[in-house]
C-alpha cells in the first residue's frame, strides 16, 4: 500500500450511524491485529449510546462527555480515530483520549494527525513541554506506534495501569472465609444498584474513573451481554448493609475477568477484599473459565502484592501518556 498523501481530519460531538459502524468496525480490526482493545469500555458504550448528528441542534454542544476526531485518507477509507473524554473538563480541566490507527494505514501519518489534533484541541503545541495535566492519552498494550509519537511530542507517563492474569484449570484455590459477621449473596438487579454505586463511591473516591459510576452506569452494563447477577457477589453484614463487592465479567473468548473489587473503607484491614476476590475466582473457575484477568494502578502495591499471593503475574501494561 503507498503512502497516504492527503490525510483528512474531521472533528465533531456525535457520529451518525454509518459512521459509528465503520469506527466500531476500525476497533475491532485493531484489536484483531494488536492482540489488545484499543480503547476502554466505557468507549464502546459511548459510541453505542451515540446521539446521531441528525438530531443535533446544536452539533457542537450535543454529547458534553465525547468529542471524536475521524482520519480518512485521500481515497475516503477510515484510517484513524480518537475519541476525546471531556466529561472533566470544566471541573478538572482535563482531557482523556484513546486512539486507533487501523493496522493498514500505521505510519502514513494517520496517527501523527490525530495526537496533533488532540494537542491543538487541549491548546498545547507540537513542540516537547513538561507535563500541564491537560491532556491524557492511553496506549492499550503500550503500543510501540504511541511510544515512538510519545517520545516526538513530548509526552509524560504520569499513570500505568497492570494487566496481571492467571490460569484457572485445575487450579488450587483457598476457601473465601469472610470476617465473622458478614454474609455472602449475589447481586439482585432492581435493588442493589444504589448500595453498590454508594460503597463504589467511598472505596474509589481517589479513582479517576471508576469513582464516578452512576446507578445509570449500573444498570446500562445490567444490558450488556456479558453482564450476569450470579458472578456478582455482595458482602452484607448483619442488618443487610453493603460492605463491599466483587464484580466479574467473563470476555467473548472466555477469558474471566475480576472487574471490580470494592470494599467501603470502614469494612477495610480485615481481609474482606481477599475474601470477595477468591469466591469470585472459585465462581469462574467453576463455571468453565481457564483462566482470569484484572487490571490494577501499577503504583498500588498493596493491592498487587494481593494479586501476586493469589497467583496473578503481570501480563502487560496500559500506559497513560500525559502532556
Amino acid at each position: 500500500m503507498g503512502r497516504v498523501v492527503d490525510v483528512q481530519l474531521t472533528w465533531r460531538n456525535g457520529l451518525n450511524d454509518s459512521e459509528t459502524a465503520e469506527v466500531m468496525a476500525l476497533l475491532d480490526e485493531t484489536e484483531k491485529a494488536d492482540g489488545v482493545a484499543p480503547v476502554g469500555e466505557h468507549v464502546i458504550l459511548r459510541l453505542k449510546a451515540h446521539r446521531d448528528v441528525v438530531h443535533q441542534i446544536e452539533p457542537v454542544q450535543a454529547d458534553v462527555r465525547s468529542e471524536h476526531f475521524i482520519v480518512r485518507d485521500s481515497g475516503g477509507a477510515l484510517a484513524g480515530y480518537a475519541h476525546l473524554d471531556t466529561e472533566h473538563e470544566s471541573a478538572a480541566g482535563q482531557l482523556v483520549a484513546e486512539l486507533a490507527v487501523h493496522p493498514e494505514h500505521r505510519r502514513l501519518g494517520a496517527g501523527t494527525r490525530l495526537v496533533e489534533a488532540l494537542l491543538e484541541r487541549a491548546e498545547l503545541g507540537t513542540d516537547p513541554s513538561s507535563d500541564t495535566g491537560r491532556l491524557r492519552i492511553w496506549s492499550h498494550g503500550e503500543h510501540p506506534g504511541a511510544l515512538r509519537l510519545s517520545e516526538r511530542y513530548g509526552f509524560q507517563r504520569p499513570r500505568e495501569l497492570w494487566r496481571m492474569g492467571r490460569e484457572l484449570t485445575g487450579a488450587e484455590l483457598p476457601e473465601a472465609q469472610p470476617p465473622e459477621g458478614v454474609a455472602l449473596r449475589t447481586f439482585r438487579p432492581g435493588e442493589d444498584e444504589a448500595e453498590v454505586v454508594r460503597v463504589n463511591h467511598r472505596a474509589f473516591v481517589w479513582h479517576p474513573e471508576q469513582g464516578d459510576m452512576t446507578d445509570q452506569d449500573v444498570r446500562a452494563k445490567e444490558q450488556e451481554d456479558w453482564f450476569d447477577p450470579e458472578g456478582f457477589f455482595l458482602a452484607v453484614d448483619g442488618s443487610g448493609t453493603l460492605l463491599g463487592f466483587h464484580w466479574t465479567k467473563v470476555h467473548p473468548d472466555g477469558t474471566g475477568e475480576v472487574y471490580v473489587v470494592g470494599v467501603d473503607p470502614h469494612a477495610q484491614g480485615g481481609g474482606l477484599g481477599r475474601s470477595l476476590t477468591v469466591v469470585g475466582l472459585r465462581h469462574l473457575r467453576d463455571t468453565g473459565r481457564s483462566r482470569v484477568i484484572l487490571y490494577v494502578e501499577a503504583d498500588n502495591v498493596p493491592a498487587v502484592k494481593v494479586y501476586q499471593r493469589l497467583g496473578f503475574a503481570k501480563l502487560d501494561s496500559d500506559v497513560q501518556f500525559g502532556r
